[in-house]
């Protein structure tokens, strides 16, 4: 143990200050008051925890000074500086003896009369504990006996030492505990789809698990898929209020994963015995430390870590032409990503006379089907327009990505394709869009969705590496970054060991990788093999899934048949209940027989059934078919001998299965309109096989299974 003398100088408070972070010691002891350094592994894991005493207020300490006592003044002035000069990494902590000697309200405890007396009590009587406060939780432990603290600085007389073990020990004053731990053996960085799969995970394998969420958003965790569908078919009057919405089976729900109630406050998380979730809202993590294992926050603040979660997600990427426009452009342009995008949408569509959507993809699709289905029952005008040749042109073959773009235009939408912006700029309370083609279009709001870019800022500042052809942390397999920091979601460029380096941004993504880095965390060690799958619902009649690699520039093989009732989004949810349909698939992966890994199926002849096999264009051979397969054939090649192009948008593809290749092995599926399939899928994929008869693979899938 170290003394240093003169506690209220400067310099005395600045040596303790450097001494308690750099040396690694158990105590340090200025004059009368201890400081605990957090430098050693065991204090890490109970910083705030109940093996230490409660940390002093600020009002306390002050209210001890008030009592006239010279040691008192002392400590306080002392508590100033140390507070000023010794940073956020250190807990300070009185010494014992002064703090037991002291009660709550700052006055110096009597000595009893009869100490012998007071002794005797003891012996025969249980000790009475303190009257829990209003602030006070009742799942609070009490602090730890003498026995389990810290040694005190001088052992007390006989007499002295009986009265303080008969003071009760009081429980934690929460109202004067720091807003944000200081320690967390779980933490995770954003509050998102990832952290919440994965503090469940984590919960699942250590039921005592104290996990501490560090959010930039001021929501708790909530999904995302909602914001750009069921959302907007709501009749709800109070929607934004509530954030519920109607599944398409009438059903209605939270946006948010959990309650409130739920969480546990921040400060109370280190005293809950058996461990809960806390949610630190409007916060950033700026820095790692992997070698201290500290988080530092925007406010300074620094919390140390056993294990780390990255799931910061990523951010809506904006267009050059917006980006450099004026302020008053900027202010009417949305790039849209969570709920308050959303909140600030709904608001623009109820009072704007037209909107238009830069972009083609998955969001883009959607909101322009959700905002046209708005604009039925008002004067809304909305207006899509995207470079590419149809409605999710880079995922989709041409001709279903053109059938995609008829939908659309029916949901009451102007569609543009191959159309972009030029210039944008601001006249009258409109935004004056210049297309490429010469047209320019006036609008009251622009909402830009051409994808996202993944939240790396802590890269640079923590030494972790960010892939330059995928962007994102770099993780391998087992999604781990470096020794005891793991990234999950948008915002990790993971190793598939099926098909290779990938960084993927949907919501099943988030789910499952955020459940396997929390397993990891607790020591699974598993790796990435579990394929995982995205969907798309244009309007509760037509939606799709999705798993793999699907890039409209492989080749591809379709397989259609004809659509019943049950083949529409609404009648999946109406059968299973669930909107979010990466948990449907869970369940139905579940139900697999486990000797096959694929549920069986009829056989059926191509020929009598009204669906057809379309390869790609550029997938199209001059081998001949085989035998069960000539009906298929001869279709594809009609349609090559009238213009080498695939079927027209006018074909009614009720439901169907699209196969992705590359080196003729199948690496992405697309379930058009059929559900409950995706685990078929994933079992394919995982396999990894070249496929002389993909007509034969279909059937796997059981395309006629509700037909009559």
């Amino acid at each position: 143990m170290f003394r240093i003398a003169g506690a209220g100088s400067v310099t005395a408070a600045r040596l303790s200050a450097a001494c308690c972070r750099v040396v690694t010691s158990k105590q340090f002891q200025v004059h009368g008051a201890s400081l605990h350094v957090l430098s050693s592994e065991a204090s890490r894991k109970t910083r705030n925890g109940p093996a230490h005493r409660t940390p002093p207020s600020w009002q306390s300490v002050r209210a001890m000074a008030s009592a006239g006592e010279s040691q008192s003044k002392i400590n306080y002035i002392f508590y100033g500086l140390a507070v000023l000069f010794g940073g956020g990494g250190i807990v300070y902590w009185w010494s014992r003896k002064y703090m037991r000697e002291t009660s709550k309200d700052g006055s110096t405890l009597k000595k009893a009369a009869a100490p012998a007396a007071a002794a005797s009590k003891e012996a025969t009587e249980p000790v009475a504990e303190t009257p829990v406060t209003e602030t006070t939780k009742s799942e609070a432990p009490p602090a730890q006996p003498a026995a389990a603290e810290a040694p005190a600085e001088a052992v007390p007389d006989a007499e002295s030492k009986k009265l303080l073990d008969a003071t009760p020990q009081s429980y934690p004053d929460y109202e004067v505990m720091p807003e944000i731990p200081g320690h967390a053996k779980y933490l995770l960085i954003g509050g998102g789809t990832a952290s919440f799969a994965a503090f469940r995970a984590i919960r699942a394998s250590d039921a005592k698990a104290q996990v501490l969420v560090v959010t930039e958003e001021e929501e708790l965790p909530y999904m995302r898929p909602p914001l750009s569908k069921e959302l907007w078919y709501s009749d709800e009057p109070k929607l934004v209020e509530k954030m519920k919405f109607k599944q398409w089976n009438g059903k209605e729900r939270s946006v948010y994963y959990n309650p409130p109630s739920f969480y546990v406050e921040p400060k109370e998380l280190a005293y809950q015995e058996n461990g809960g979730v806390a949610v630190v809202k409007g916060r950033k993590v700026m820095k790692l430390d992997p070698q201290k294992q500290v988080a530092v926050l925007d406010n300074g603040w620094e919390i140390f870590y056993d294990k780390v979660l990255i799931a910061t997600g990523g951010r809506p990427r904006n267009i050059p032409v917006f980006e450099r426009a004026s302020q008053e452009v900027r202010d009417r342009v949305t790039l849209f990503r969570g709920i308050k995008d959303f909140k600030r949408l709904d608001e623009v569509s109820k009072n704007a006379s037209s909107i238009v959507v830069v972009g083609g993809g998955f969001l883009g699709s959607e909101l322009t089907c959700a905002l046209g289905k708005r604009s039925r029952d008002s004067s809304l005008k909305v207006i899509q327009m995207f470079p590419e040749a149809g409605n999710m042109g880079k995922v989709l073959p041409e001709y279903l990505s053109q059938w995609t773009t008829a939908k659309v235009r029916g949901e009451g939408a102007t569609v543009k394709p191959e159309t972009f912006v030029k210039r944008a700029r601001y006249s009258d309370g409109k935004v004056i869009l210049k297309l490429n083609t010469g047209e320019e279009i006036s609008t009251d709001h622009v909402v830009v969705a051409v994808g996202l870019e993944p939240n790396t800022e802590l890269a640079k500042e923590s030494g972790l590496e960010v892939d330059d052809t995928y962007g994102g942390f770099r993780v391998n397999a087992e999604l781990e970054a470096r020794s005891d920091i793991w990234v999950a979601g948008d915002a990790s460029s993971f190793y598939d060991i099926k098909l290779g380096r990938r960084r993927v941004e949907h919501h099943d993504h988030a789910v499952v990788s955020g459940r396997l880095a929390g397993e990891n965390m607790t020591g699974a060690k598993k790796p990435y093999w579990h394929q995982s799958m995205f969907w798309s619902d244009l309007g509760p009649d037509v939606g799709y899934e999705a798993i793999g690699i699907v890039d409209s520039s492989l080749p591809t093989v379709a397989v259609f048949a004809k659509a019943t009732e049950k083949d529409t989004p609404r009648a999946v949810v109406e059968e299973t209940g669930e909107s979010l349909r990466s948990v449907t698939e869970t369940e139905a992966e579940a139900t697999l027989p486990a000797k096959e890994g694929v549920r069986k199926t009829k056989v059926f002849d191509l020929a009598n059934y009204p669906f057809a096999l379309f390869p790609h264009p550029e997938s199209a051979t001059d081998e001949a078919p085989a035998p069960d397969v000539e009906a298929a054939a001869k279709l594809v090649a009609e349609v090559e001998a009238e213009n080498r192009v695939a079927p027209t948008p006018k074909e009614d593809y009720g439901k169907g299965v699209i196969f992705y290749l590359r080196d003729d092995v199948i690496v992405g599926v697309v379930l058009w309109n059929l559900f409950n399939r995706m685990p078929i899928a994933r079992k394919i994929i995982k396999e990894g096989k070249q496929h002389q008869d993909l007509a034969e693979v279909a059937k796997l899938f059981d395309l006629h299974a509700d037909e009559d």
